[in-house]
């Protein structure tokens, strides 16, 4: 059995209105400040734990695992709200724990999360790090200016997922076979040559995923432009779609929190060429019939992400990009330092 919890870290259920939420700590006493960190999708709060140890002893760390993944309630997805009902619980986490107004950091999905609680809750924000976020148009089915390709979001959501893989987590796979959670973290949650010490405990975060059509990956429907399927209503994967996900409003804030932006040069995820985009793979020959970059074009999800960031400084609020190289999608497993040195500085301004 994998011993998942690190020392230092404190492990809790905390009720709140809208679900009981499995959260970790590493506790300071007479905190100065306050940072909540927030998962990315098929992971959980584990994968924080040596970046929450690492910061100073004056700063008070947390970790919220989403619904349906940790040892957070599964609870069904309603992904008409875009990332909502995660905002929402992580929203209601921090109001339990009365912790006001804290640093959020979010991690790929999670980035989108904390981009929607700004918007939602902004009295709760002091400042935002987002890493290898999805951009704030979503993730797939968009143009530069996160106008739609299709009216339906052709061949995102639920329906572009491997199948193989959502039955590998769901039987619990430990293997490094092909398409495995081992397999799929070491291609694309990280740069290839990386190697972590602590790769059991990620493979059992991904495994922490509930599966489902309410949850992981989620639903899909049918639809006469290519390839063939478009977003569901339900489920995870669902909730990043640019029918129902848009944060490009946090420009128009009046009062803008500091935000940091930390991502790696060969993230194989979240990327202008990304291979988790339908419309990638249809270049590349993987998804046949594919109509061509005037009709889907692969979304620039950076060159987005940068836009959008660009604005928002544009109308006053202060933005650090930090891109490392040799770094995939996990900066603050791949490049510790870096990312605990930018962290620090955003929270000592």
């Amino acid at each position: 059995m994998v011993e998942t919890i690190f020392r230092g870290i404190r492990t809790h259920q905390v009720e709140t209105p809208r679900l009981a939420a499995g959260v970790l700590e590493r506790r300071a006493e007479s905190p100065a400040k306050t940072v909540v960190f927030v998962h990315g999708n098929v992971s959980s709060s584990l994968f924080w734990q040596p970046t929450m140890l690492a910061l100073p002893p004056e700063i008070a760390a947390y970790a919220v695992d989403l619904r349906g993944f940790g040892d957070s309630e599964t609870l069904p997805v309603d992904a008409t709200r875009g990332l909502r009902d995660f905002s929402d619980d992580v929203a209601s986490v921090v109001d339990a724990l009365d912790l006001g107004a804290v640093h959020l950091v979010g991690w790929s999905m999670g980035g989108g999360v904390v981009m929607q609680l700004l918007l939602d809750r902004p009295e709760l924000v002091a400042s935002l790090t987002l890493q290898s976020t999805v951009s704030p148009f979503g993730f797939g089915g968009t143009a530069l200016d996160g106008s739609l390709l299709t009216p339906d979001a052709a061949g995102t959501g639920g329906g572009g997922v491997n199948p193989d893989f959502v039955a590998r987590l769901a039987a619990g796979d430990r293997s490094d076979e092909a398409g495995s959670p081992r397999a799929v973290y070491r291609s694309s949650y990280v740069a290839p040559g990386f190697v972590s010490e602590h790769e059991d405990v990620w493979v059992e975060s991904m495994l922490s995923t509930a599966i489902g059509a309410d949850n992981y990956p989620g639903d899909s429907t049918a639809t006469e432009h290519w390839p063939g399927f478009a977003p569901g209503a339900h489920g995870v994967l669902n909730t990043m779609v640019p029918t129902v996900f848009d944060t490009s409003g946090i420009v128009d804030l009046d009062v803008k929190p500091p935000v940091l932006w930390i991502h790696g040069a060969q993230d194989a995820i979240v990327g202008d060429a990304s291979f988790f985009d339908a419309n990638q793979l249809g270049r590349a020959g993987v998804i046949p019939g594919w109509p061509g970059d005037e009709v889907a074009p692969p979304q620039p999800m950076i060159s987005q992400t940068r836009a959008v960031l660009a604005r928002y400084s544009e109308a006053g609020g202060a933005v650090t990009e930090l891109e490392l190289e040799n770094c995939g999608h996990s900066p603050h497993l791949e490049h510790p330092e870096a990312f605990h040195d930018a962290l620090v500085a955003l929270l000592s301004d």
